[in-house]
């Protein structure tokens, strides 16, 4: 994706390089056009009273309204004044519109955008929504709009300034409901990795055994933690439970999937190029796109009320993908329920993380399986119909119009089985594929669909405003039953002094399968038996415990009767958490979450450096350096040398063990998946991984170890030159916040208005400071926390906070990267929230008056 969006904003004109010079010195000028008024008056007869906007020294807004219609009016103002080009960004994006901002480099993208229909889905859950949410959805859509009617072109953000050079004739249309619902679309697949895991394990099937394919993706292990390790069922009907942890595959299943990974190797090859392109705009996917989040009780703080922690793990983003507000009833009343504080997305409407006046909650990805390839036989005579149990069926089918800024509108037809789109025509070279019947001799044509629950209509809008209302544990287990796609682990807490944990979510019924492999679609053997039941999804209130941690891990064991994932997180993060957690036992304060947030406890190291030790070196000076490893704490600093030299070696283990078995797209990203695997694999030393094919000697693990380090040694003499003592973990392990559309152009001086950075940072792969990079390509850092939070329920003014980079979406603006500093250095802002602690910290306040 990247290089063809380099040439889209090359191809716009030929004399880029020369635009991009005039753009630089136009900065100058055009630079303070779109700043926002932040104090003084502004007339808006869209409101019905005044409104106050109350911002800090960071520019965080708290919003004062006596009704909820003005209050969330004026959160779509305020999220416009500040955000607008990130949000019409995302609103192109989630709607495959792209083409219309950056032209045909990103006709594919559309096509595959509109071949999921995320946009259609969306306009289909504001026609159901009921009137009280559409109200305040109407209210949130007449702010945007609002300040759009007052604001144009660098007015509304310098990047229009930058497209308008590319794309003239471009101009913001009005914002719509639907533009707020499909954003949740985006975030839905951007948190389900699943998909690329069930595609990748297709494409080594057609080369390993499955037993070889099962070893590089290992079962969760029964050491690791779970976070509600005693919850159990307590009523339900066995019939619809049935057993499917329980279930052996048939020896004929198994080489039905071997068949279908050979046969279809080529499209599931195409479409895992597709993911890793679009992921260039959406942020990467995967496990290390994951949080932590967790709460213990007043038995075990200093103030005698509960403390939860949260940090959300997302891509790295410029500006961030958060926006900390504050959205206050002047009193609360039937017509105004709200005094919440919190961390929102710009373009939604409420406080996605945060606390009201009684209750705090917090997310973490549940990476729960709702998506399932299905291969679908086509009739060879007729491509729009498709076998269901023998007979042909007609296809749905849906005409997309795309329109091209600088060329023609191309005209896509998008296919429907009963599992959902065809996402295999959406991908060149992939074409219905003229194969072997699996079950006979006769010709048949496969392609390949995807059932995945958010591609049905969804209530995630009505549960996140239920969250914002929510005064009480069973107000808030009302609003997770409406929280059906991209499920959380959702996290509680209330000042009574109780916690609790609630799964929710539209989870599949599986059969006949695990989820883990596409199936045949051709029978009802394979399909859906409807989705688990609320009242059996897990939960807990105030468990035994003392305390609730949620880190990606498995929430319940194999005992639990329903399939939620086989790909958890393997409980890294979640078991570090836990040990520092159990270690003080009590006492616990904001400082003491503090420090465990910036925990770089590396548990890989703690594995692999012993075995590292024990090995004798080819060279003295190899020892050496080896030998700096002996004293180290297994804590990933930022100014470390063991630090860095561990990762080296790490990056170069995994290049000697797999690079020889697997094609480019499929090389280790040093992630906790790997991570488990190398632990297993080093149990093994003879075992088949360790040889490397493409040399006439047999190796084994030792051998792979030492020249691993060696390989290691000379990349860190090469990079930080030939004294080890003076080598820092941060001067290879950097961040740099990348604007998600013009900042990824690959142009030099475009990129430098919009993106900042490398800044030197702390943490890693599956750690709790979880700053992930991917040991495919380099050291940079690619997922970070993308915002800190601190509850203090005895008192919620000595709450803290930080997102990664500013509040503000404006470059050059004081409160661009004001936050950066902050936040690198695992610091916080006073995270106030009472009318009193607000007026105190406020630098800048703006009334909204109606005419």
């Amino acid at each position: 994706m990247i290089p063809q969006f380099r040439k889209s904003l090359q191809i716009f004109g030929a004399i880029a390089v020369i635009f991009t010079i005039t753009v630089a010195s136009l900065t100058l000028y055009w630079v303070t056009d779109s700043w926002p008024q932040q104090s003084g008056l502004i007339l808006l007869p869209q409101l019905s009273d005044r409104v106050e906007v109350r911002r800090d020294a960071y520019g965080i807004p708290h919003i004062y309204a006596s009704n909820s219609h003005d209050l969330f009016l004026a959160q779509g103002y305020v999220h416009a004044q500040d955000r607008f080009w990130q949000m019409d960004f995302w609103r192109h994006l989630g709607s495959g519109r792209l083409s219309e901002l950056f032209g045909e480099s990103q006709l594919k993208t559309d096509q595959f955008l509109r071949t999921l229909g995320w946009s259609r889905i969306a306009t289909q859950e504001v026609q159901t929504l009921p009137d009280e949410f559409l109200a305040l959805l109407t209210a949130y859509t007449e702010g945007v709009n609002a300040y759009l009617q007052e604001h144009q072109g660098t007015d509304l953000s310098l990047e229009y300034g930058v497209l308008k050079g590319m794309n003239p004739r471009y101009q913001p249309e009005s914002w719509q409901p639907e533009h707020t619902l499909t954003w949740a679309k985006v975030m839905a697949w951007d948190l389900g990795a699943n998909l690329d895991d069930e595609i990748e394990r297709a494409v080594l099937l057609q080369t390993y055994s499955p037993e070889q394919v099962d070893e590089l993706f290992p079962p969760y292990s029964n050491q690791a933690p779970v976070i509600l390790p005693d919850w159990k069922i307590a009523q339900g009907d066995p019939e619809l439970i049935g057993n499917q942890f329980g279930e052996i595959l048939s020896e004929k299943t198994e080489v039905s999937r071997a068949a279908i990974a050979s046969l279809l190797s080529p499209s599931f090859n195409s479409i895992a190029d597709q993911l890793s392109n679009l992921a260039t705009l959406t942020g990467p996917r995967g496990g290390e796109i994951g949080s932590n989040s967790w709460v213990v009780s007043g038995a075990k703080t200093s103030t005698g009320k509960p403390l939860l922690a949260n940090d959300p793990h997302l891509g790295v983003q410029m500006p961030s993908i958060w926006y900390e507000m504050g959205l206050h009833c002047r009193s609360k009343t039937p017509d105004c329920l709200y005094d919440i504080t919190g961390f929102s997305f710009p373009g939604m409407a409420g406080v996605i993380i945060g606390h009201s006046d009684r209750i705090a909650w917090g997310f973490t990805n549940l990476g729960a399986d709702t998506m399932d390839l299905y291969i679908e036989k086509i009739n060879p005579e007729n491509p729009n119909q498709y076998e269901v149990n023998g007979k042909w069926v007609d296809m749905d089918q849906v005409t997309e119009t795309i329109q091209i800024a600088g060329g023609k509108p191309v005209v896509e037809t998008v296919r429907y089985t009963r599992h959902g789109p065809l996402i295999s025509e959406t991908y060149p070279p992939l074409k219905p594929l003229l194969v072997p019947d699996l079950a006979s001799s006769n010709p048949a044509i496969y392609a390949i669909a995807l059932r995945w629950t958010a591609l049905e209509p969804a209530h995630l809008f009505p549960a996140i405003i239920q969250l914002n209302q929510a005064q009480n544990w069973p107000d808030f287990r009302k609003a997770a039953q409406d929280f059906d796609i991209a499920p959380q682990n959702l996290l509680y807490a209330d000042i009574e002094g109780n916690i609790g944990y609630q799964m929710p979510g539209k989870l599949p019924i599986r059969t006949h399968s695990d989820g883990r492999y596409p199936v045949p679609g051709w029978t009802d053997e394979q399909e859906w038996n409807g989705y688990i039941p609320f009242e059996q999804l897990p939960f807990t209130f105030n468990p035994p415990s003392g305390y609730i941690v949620t880190a990606n891990n498995a929430v319940v064991d194999e005992s639990y009767p329903y399939v939620i994932t086989k790909d958890w997180d393997y409980g890294f993060r979640a078991q570090r958490i836990v040990d520092l957690l159990n270690a003080q036992k009590a006492g616990f304060d904001v400082e003491s979450f503090r420090a465990i947030q910036g925990d770089n406890y590396n548990l890989n190291a703690q594995t692999l450096v012993p075995i590292l030790l024990n090995l004798s070196l080819d060279a003295p000076q190899t020892e050496k350096i080896r030998d700096l490893l002996t004293p180290w704490d297994f804590q990933l600093e930022e100014k470390s040398a063991s630090a860095a030299i561990f990762e080296t070696f790490w990056s170069e283990l995994l290049t000697a063990t797999f690079h020889d078995n697997f094609s480019v797209d499929f090389w280790p990203n040093g992630g906790h998946r790997w991570i488990k695997v190398m632990a297993d694999l080093v149990e093994h030393p003879d075992s088949f991984w360790w040889d490397n094919v493409l040399t006439p000697e047999v190796e084994n693990r030792d051998f792979i170890f030492k020249q691993a380090f060696a390989v290691a040694v000379a990349e860190l003499e090469n990079r930080l030159g030939k004294n080890p003592q003076s080598w820092e973990w941060g001067n290879l392990h950097q961040v740099t916040f990348r604007n998600q559309s013009l900042g990824q152009s690959g142009i030099a001086p475009l990129e430098a208005i919009f993106n900042r950075g490398g800044v030197p940072i702390a943490g890693g792969n599956a750690i709790v400071n979880a700053t992930a990079w991917n040991a495919q390509k380099s050291f940079e850092v690619t997922a970070i926390p993308s915002m800190r939070m601190i509850l203090d329920l005895s008192n919620w003014n000595t709450s803290v906070a930080v997102s990664s980079t500013g509040q503000s979406g404006h470059a050059f603006h004081p409160h661009y990267t004001d936050l950066i500093p902050l936040w690198r250095n695992l610091d916080y802002h006073p995270m106030v929230s009472s009318r009193s602690e607000v007026e105190a910290n406020t630098r800048d306040t703006l009334i909204l008056l109606p005419n």
